[in-house]
């Protein structure tokens, strides 16, 4: 039984980055694309710090990238109503 040599590793939330980036916002999703690559590169390297940092800042976009998607959505259909009547 090997000491001391258990890693965490961090997620890297890639999926929700890129369905964030297709279906959100483009911009924030592109960004936490980026980071999320970060994660993985890191996680793949044992750079647990950078990995849990560019993790979280990744997770903070994507939750940014969707309220903002779920916003924009809710503008556009309160418009199509105004309009229509």
């Amino acid at each position: 039984m090997e000491g001391g040599n258990t890693r965490t590793v961090a997620s890297s939330y890639l999926g929700w980055s890129i369905i964030n980036a297709v279906f959100c916002c483009l911009p924030l999703g592109i960004a936490a694309i980026v980071c999320s690559c970060k994660a993985q590169n890191a996680n793949a390297v044992g750079d647990s710090v950078v990995a849990t940092d560019a993790s979280r800042t990744a997770r903070i976009l994507n939750i940014i990238g969707f309220v903002c998607g779920i916003v924009l959505i809710i503008i556009v259909v309160a418009l199509q109503v105004t309009r229509q009547q």
